[in-house]
């Protein structure tokens, strides 16, 4: 059974905006803002792949304290598309995933999603960074996209103690229930940084898992695995973030995942298949 279900690691390569040292993933070859949290209208049925009676194995967390997963547990081959921070907002991409019912996740950084700092560039030169802010979200939403928290301002969290860590992610919290309308139940820690301290805050600010990955997307659609065969298995948790030419880049990823026989999973379904349960 495929499942990566993390109790304590000390940092998780391939990380957010920047990479971490000591990566050792291998790449393989080659709107406009509404004024308020409106529901919009979505076609019926949530997107993606759902999880079939029995499929999906259980997922255990540590006594008391959010569960850290990388994979899902099941045997089908069906992978997770989850996307970080927010600087590059182009409207293409949320037409695709519109118009093709793909499912996904994304994790928003307040930093990232007004255009506050310095954007991440690694895809080159951005045309829509800030473009439309917490509206664009919003379009997101709309076209059924689960709106997660990634922090205000993407810390290394091991580095901080727990206070400093609450405010992050509580306040990212409520930013995110007060533009979108629901608040975050998952969360994704900067780089894949976090400690016991990290959970204990997440759970404080009603976050009911942490969510990491399995391998990470790069320009040009190309995957960076982090297992040793370099090929997608199912469960796989992707990341990818807000970058240059994300729509181009989003369907060569998108079309190579089908190439390979793999289907897209709604991942919050998945979870609650999973009936993620406390341990101890």
């Amino acid at each position: 059974m495929a499942i990566t279900t993390v109790a304590a690691v000390s940092a998780v390569v391939a990380g957010c905006s920047a990479e971490p040292a000591g990566q050792d993933a291998r790449s393989e070859g080659t709107l406009e803002p509404t004024s308020a949290p409106t529901a919009g209208a979505r076609q019926d049925g949530p997107p993606g792949v759902l999880p079939r009676k029995g499929e999906v194995g259980r997922i255990a967390a540590g006594a008391g304290l959010p569960p850290v997963i990388s994979s899902i547990p099941t045997r089908r081959k069906v992978v997770f598309l989850t996307i970080d921070d927010g600087w590059e907002q182009d409207p293409g991409f949320v037409a695709k995933v519109r118009s093709q019912r793909i499912p996904i996740t994304t994790f928003a950084m307040r930093d990232a999603v007004e255009a506050t700092g310095t954007p991440d560039t690694s895809g080159g030169a951005g045309r829509y960074v800030g473009a439309g802010k917490w509206g664009y979200f919003r379009t997101l939403r709309d076209a059924g996209v689960a709106i997660e928290n990634h922090t205000l301002s993407h810390p290394n969290l091991r580095t901080m103690g727990f206070d400093a860590q609450k405010r992050e992610i509580c306040r990212a919290s409520a930013l995110i229930r007060k533009e979108i309308g629901a608040r975050p139940t998952l969360f994704r820690p900067p780089f894949g940084n976090y400690n016991t301290d990290t959970l204990r805050a997440a759970k404080s600010c009603g976050i009911e898992a942490v969510l990491l990955w399995t391998a990470t997307v790069q320009p040009g659609g190309k995957i960076a695995y982090q297992v040793p065969d370099k090929r997608l298995r199912p469960g796989d948790i992707l990341l990818l973030h807000f970058r240059p030419n994300l729509a181009r880049d989003f369907q060569i990823l998108v079309d190579k995942i089908k190439r390979r026989g793999y289907e897209l999973g709604n991942l919050e379904a998945y979870l609650t298949a999973a009936r993620v349960r406390q341990a101890g």
